[in-house]
């Protein structure tokens, strides 16, 4: 069949060729043709190709050889839906993504005003105040910065090189470098000591070190509490109720200061470590100011098959600078926090030997096998991911470099060296004023006040220095009797060091002190101790004015780190 196009429309022939494979047409030679209507010829089913205009409306039949046909005339014009719109740019796009970017570019005060405001006299408070709270520090501008960068945003499960996410090339460079940092810092073989910088504090570390190295019941030694020990080392009430997680999954047995000097009983731990037999012996605490016989303990360590960990999150500047006794050469593992004296952004660090084990090493812990290499590696990178935690936080890492970096420097030592100078200024400022420390003195960066020859109690004592803008912290103290008194504080020196004060700054402290202390006893005399009375005497109190505005004038003297100036 072929199509012929003449003036009154579209003509339809079909001639012998066009039959030639039909038997029944071979015999016709002759051309037949015949004319229709000029109508659109449409033998399938009309589609729309995106460019017609009109629509087709009716048919109308046809007959060729008998045969009918239908063509289909057009309808009413209706546009068609053209399927190249959704490529067509939306009015309203560039719109829609300011809403979304909008919120994501504006500066704190306008994009949370209230928030903004607080923040602000937190500020003002830190500038105006006097702080005394010993593992409290003030970072650098350069650690600040990283805390609020970027790196927050990254995702990051796992080591370095073995993450679960993609896009980690970098946080690997930085994770690696602070780890390189860390030994560093501490002056530490990488084939005999090995680092996870990822713990989210040192409460944290602690724990993980017991889930890689202990099955849950099994048991551990530490500083008792009232003795200047930390809760995350097992602690109970002495109601017996269960504090710490580490006294939930694990069984604690402590060891104590001697009553009458306030040191380490290190006779009487040893004789409790051979009838406990724990699986970790813990040195270290929290509210300790004096040295640790690291030598004495890997010795009780040794006769008891017990793994030796320090936690020396108080410490830890001091070990660095090497103004103190370094857990390092006796140890097996290290722990600590971050922001403390290491002067840097508050998280945990583990501290973990490698290498083959020594003789004295040669015990077996229950969940794992008795082999001549060290495996704490292994157990403790599990334990903190995936056992423990998620994501490590990518900021902290960055900054935590920024604090081991300037920790290896000279000029951290010399802050070090300052920090014990001025804790023992304000202990001898405050023995000169007869006033009672424990152990009469401190080896390091803080001292423990013992305020009850002076008839006081340690939390009446903590509220009026808070309103006066001097922040310390109330803490328990082993009395001459054995039993438990809260009527101590506990007093360190880092964050005053920080800001600049020396050790003549910290005689006018002594005196700040020593007259909220009077203070308190009239308070105390007038309204008695109880917590509700005795804040009444507080307020409007005109002594706890003046000498709140004696202590914000000293302290704005000072500049704070990081703050604009």
């Amino acid at each position: 069949m072929d199509l012929f196009h003449t003036k009154s429309g579209l003509s339809l022939g079909f001639t012998k060729s066009s039959i030639a494979d039909d038997p029944i047409s071979l015999q016709m030679d002759t051309t037949f043709r015949f004319s229709v209507s000029p109508v659109p010829l449409q033998l399938f089913e009309d589609k729309d190709d995106g460019h017609r205009e009109n629509r087709i409306e009716s048919d109308e039949e046809i007959r060729i050889w008998g045969q009918s046909m239908c063509v289909k005339r057009q309808r009413d014009p209706k546009p068609l839906p053209n399927p190249c719109k959704r490529f067509a740019p939306d009015p309203g796009l560039d719109q829609r993504r300011a809403a979304v970017r909008s919120w994501g570019n504006q500066r704190l005060q306008e994009a949370d005003p209230e928030l903004s405001d607080i923040m602000n006299k937190e500020k003002q408070r830190q500038f105006l105040g006097i702080e005394l709270i010993a593992s409290e520090n003030f970072v650098c501008r350069a650690v600040m910065e990283a805390l609020g960068s970027h790196l927050t945003n990254k995702y990051s499960e796992g080591m370095p090189g073995e993450r679960y996410y993609t896009g980690n090339h970098f946080i690997d460079q930085i994770e690696s470098l602070c780890q390189d940092r860390a030994m560093a810092a501490f002056n530490l073989d990488s084939d005999k000591w090995g680092v996870n910088v990822q713990p989210y504090s040192c409460t944290s570390a602690n724990f993980a070190v017991y889930t890689g190295l202990l099955l849950p019941g099994d048991r551990m030694m530490g500083l008792d509490s009232p003795s200047g020990g930390h809760m995350s080392h097992g602690w109970y009430m002495p109601g017996g109720k269960k504090v710490s997680a580490a006294s939930i999954f694990f069984e604690s047995f402590p060891y104590k200061v001697n009553p009458q000097t306030g040191f380490i009983d290190y006779n009487k731990l040893e004789e409790k470590a051979l009838d406990y037999r724990p699986k970790i012996l813990i040195c270290g605490g929290s509210s300790y100011p004096r040295e640790w016989d690291y030598a004495r303990f890997r010795q009780i360590a040794d006769r008891c098959g017990a793994v030796l960990m320090c936690d020396m999150a108080h410490i830890s500047g001091l070990v660095a600078a090497k103004e103190c006794a370094s857990p390092f050469d006796y140890c097996d593992i290290v722990t600590s926090t971050t922001h403390k004296s290491l002067r840097g952004p508050r998280g945990g660090i583990i501290f973990y030997r490698r290498g083959a084990k020594s003789r004295k090493q040669g015990m077996c812990l229950s969940n794992g096998d008795c082999t001549d290499q060290l495996d704490f590696e292994e157990k403790i990178n599990f334990a903190v991911h995936a056992s423990l935690q998620g994501g490590p936080h990518n900021n902290h890492i960055a900054a935590l470099a920024i604090a081991l970096k300037q920790v290896a420097t000279p000029e951290y030592k010399a802050y070090m060296q300052q920090v014990k100078k001025n804790a023992q200024a304000l202990a001898s400022a405050l023995l000169k004023r007869k006033c009672k420390l424990v152990t009469g003195g401190t080896d390091n960066h803080l001292l423990l006040w013992d305020l009850t020859t002076l008839g006081l109690t340690g939390k009446c004592y903590e509220k009026v220095c808070e309103m006066c803008h001097i922040t310390l912290n109330k803490t328990t103290i082993f009395g001459d009797n054995g039993g438990i008194s809260p009527g101590g504080v506990r007093i360190g020196t880092p964050a005053m060091t920080s800001r600049g004060c020396l050790e003549s700054d910290f005689e006018t402290i002594a005196d700040f002190l020593y007259t909220a202390a009077e203070i308190t006893s009239c308070v105390q005399r007038d309204h008695g101790k109880l917590q509700k009375e005795f804040l009444k005497g507080l307020h409007n109190n005109k002594d706890v004015i003046d000498l709140r505005i004696r202590v914000e004038a000293f302290a704005a003297q000072f500049a704070m780190p990081g703050f604009d100036s």
